[in-house]
């Protein structure tokens, strides 16, 4: 791998992870246009490393928060913070027992221009539907355990390419009144476990397949990928403070339509 496309895979894993905009329709897109070769699963491993250390990073003090109220709730001592920490580990539960059954299916089936094509397409106007409809009302610490499940298999669904896990966990907390923060904080914690499920289902998967590889080409996509994906989170949710979903909703519905010229 050259340094561009070092630079260019990374970036686009840090910024479409977080943002509602479908990183698997960036990753298809990105061959298309530059006509490179498939990067391999240890790239994927090592900028997957750099996301979930930019989100443990920037809500290091939550989560601190979460897991002292989370080993405090198993002595029976309930929080608003335990809560939320117990809420992360059952909104997972959904996602993970999607990921084993349906993973080979998905992959075999589902990963065509096409469907991510359309996808982003469609749950582009479902994020629009929700922004528009949303009572905007609520924080992450107002979840009740029927939302946290409602949320967890909306993550489920982002097992099928295009649909993008940030954008129908937002949409989902959207539509059960949250704040656009208050989603969005709540997916980005959602994030962490899935992210090192992925990430691991990834290493051992490469693992059966390992080749010798250039460290330096993952240590340098991991770094660029934690920064960029840092910079992501502060700033989108900066910018929900003053701005709502519009603007993404538009870009998924042109990414979509720029795949589906392709596709057609």
């Amino acid at each position: 791998m050259d340094t561009i496309q070092i630079i260019v895979l990374a970036l686009v894993q840090g910024l479409t992870e977080f943002l509602p905009i479908s990183s698997s329709a960036h990753l298809i897109l990105v061959p298309l246009i530059t006509g490179w070769q498939d990067q391999g699963l240890a790239f994927d491993v090592a900028v997957h490393v750099g996301t979930l250390t930019a989100v443990v990073l920037y809500f290091r003090k939550e989560i601190g928060a979460m897991f002292v109220a989370w080993l405090a709730s198993l002595k029976g001592k309930h929080s608003e913070d335990s809560r939320l920490a117990w809420g992360v580990l059952i909104g997972t539960i959904p996602v993970g027992i999607a990921g084993l059954l349906f993973k080979d299916f998905i992959a075999g089936n589902l990963r065509t221009e096409l469907v991510i094509a359309s996808t982003t397409i469609l749950f582009g106007l479902l994020l629009w539907y929700a922004d528009w409809s949303g009572k905007r009302n609520r924080d992450e610490h107002s979840l009740s355990w029927k939302d946290i499940i409602i949320i967890g298999c909306a993550q489920a669904v982002a097992l099928i390419p295009g649909t993008s896990r940030s954008g129908i966990t937002i949409t989902a907390g959207l539509m059960l009144g949250l704040t656009a923060q208050g989603a969005a904080r709540f997916s980005f914690l959602l994030s962490i476990p899935v992210i090192v499920l992925a990430g691991g289902m990834e290493t051992l998967d490469y693992l059966e397949v390992a080749n010798a590889s250039d460290m330096n080409d993952l240590v340098y996509g991991a770094l660029i990928s934690a920064f960029s994906a840092y910079l992501c989170i502060h700033y989108f949710l900066k910018l929900l403070e003053r701005i709502n979903m519009t603007p993404f909703v538009i870009y998924r519905l042109l990414l979509g339509f720029i795949l589906l010229s392709f596709y057609l």
